[in-house]
């Protein structure tokens, strides 16, 4: 059989996503998968260990805290390291990380080991989550990066209900049975080994380092097709860039505006969405929900999570990406008024599972329109320092929440979340780029 004719082409662009194609988009769902479970296992696992380590809320309080720190600056060091030393090293580094602390965080007996490990996990889960998305960015044809995205992230999200789960029916088993909660982290390895033998390197990096031959034998093993990337390699730097471009390229004149539009996007809506995705439950029985029914009903609304997801997909890359993003942004700019609203049970769990659902496929749709914003050499810096900053305004808003609360009530939170949707949606509406459907090449 002889082998296909070489052809030009500028990376996945217009190409069928082969089997081959598809398993690497796999692996980075299992990857997403290990990863959010032990982003979220600590929420249901800190009623268990308070009571068995005798902690407090301050103490908690104190582990959430550095949690949170370390996801900040895995962002900040992911994305850069990335830049430098590949997106596939960085991945398996990543992975590796977030396992092995889990696993410690079951083994010790030791509040301060605990909190190191613990911050260690969210180094590595953000580490991963920012070097993911321009991977698939990279790695997905102009025509399908947003479905990809999506898509891939939603596997990963049903970690959420599963986890759940898995520690509703183990931590009752006796005292210490959250740590087999933590042990499972350790399932991050399966993983790890599958990445470490069919991962492949972003072609699109190996161009930018000047390696074209092996970025061609990516490309050939993906794709099945013998590419040429010599017109590709032609529109981008193929050398190792200067280490202040890598870190101040964004804020060049060329990519200051979008910095500035991303920046707005990411520090409003990331507060806005940690209200919805963390604080529901706690709101929800401050409101006078009964424990039992706030929490059956953070659970049914937790179902919105990778739902919101899989639907995003169908439409995400429609719109040049903006245009999707700013109709999330209204729709949940409407709905949270609404859900702050409602006193029925049932109409408030279908309320907040539809605004759940726009929340995450909103959040997931910016972080491919971040990743598509800035050119191969300094994408997963770029995309680290917003989100990053994004995490950041987490932080700060959170004790804002209860004083909100105390002022303005339940639908007041809900107000203000409104505002902070409404801002966005009009900065990227009006400066924002058209980046979806685009090669990635031709948008920066």
């Amino acid at each position: 059989m002889q082998d296909s004719p070489r052809i030009s082409n500028n990376y996945f662009d217009g190409l069928a996503v082969t089997g081959r194609h598809k398993a690497v988009f796999f692996i980075i769902m299992v990857a997403y998968f290990c990863e959010q479970m032990d982003n979220w296992n600590f929420g249901f696992i800190a009623p268990a260990l308070m009571h068995n380590w005798g902690l407090t809320m301050k103490d908690i309080g104190t582990v959430t805290f550095w949690y949170f720190a370390s996801m900040t600056l895995g962002g900040f060091v992911g994305g850069f390291i990335s830049d430098i030393i590949g997106r596939r090293k960085t991945f398996l580094i990543a992975i590796t990380l977030f396992s092995t602390a889990s696993i410690i965080n079951g083994l010790t007996d030791s509040f301060h080991v605990f909190v190191a490990s613990r911050a260690l996990t969210g180094f590595g889960v953000f580490c991963l989550m920012v070097c993911s998305q321009a991977y698939i960015a990279e790695m997905a044809p102009a025509e399908s990066r947003g479905k990809w995205q999506n898509m891939i992230a939603g596997v990963g999200f049903c970690a959420v209900p599963v986890v759940g789960m898995l520690c509703r029916l183990i931590i009752p088993l006796h005292e210490e049975a959250w740590r087999y909660i933590f042990y499972m982290g350790g399932v991050g390895y399966i993983a790890l080994i599958i990445a470490w033998r069919y991962l492949d390197e972003s072609p699109r990096w190996l161009v930018a380092r000047g390696r074209i031959a092996e970025a061609e034998a990516v490309m050939k093993d993906l794709t099945g097709r013998d590419v040429d990337l010599a017109d590709a390699a032609s529109k981008c730097l193929t050398s190792k860039p200067p280490l202040k471009e890598v870190l101040l390229g964004m804020c060049s004149s060329k990519y200051l505006k979008r910095t500035l539009v991303i920046f707005m996007l990411v520090v409003c809506t990331n507060p806005a969405t940690f209200v919805v995705t963390n604080w529901t439950a706690t709101l929800l029985k401050a409101h006078g929900f009964p424990l039992e029914d706030t929490l059956m009903a953070t659970t049914l609304i937790s179902i919105g999570v990778p739902l919101g997801l899989f639907a995003s997909s169908a439409f995400t890359d429609k719109g040049g990406r903006k245009i999707p993003i700013v109709i999330m942004l209204i729709v949940m700019a409407v709905l949270a008024p609404i859900f702050g609203n409602l006193s029925q049970y049932w109409v408030v769990v279908l309320t907040g599972a539809v605004l759940t659902a726009f929340v995450m496929g909103m959040g997931f749709t910016v972080f491919s329109y971040t990743a598509e914003s800035y050119p191969t050499h300094l994408r997963n810096t770029a995309t680290g320092f917003h989100f990053s900053i994004g995490r950041l305004a987490v932080a700060f808003s959170q004790p804002l929440i209860p004083v909100v609360y105390a002022a303005y009530s339940f639908d007041g939170v809900f107000y203000i979340f409104s505002m902070l949707c409404i801002i966005p949606a009009i900065v990227v509406g009006v400066w924002g780029a058209r980046t979806g459907g685009k090669s990635l090449e031709d948008i920066a």
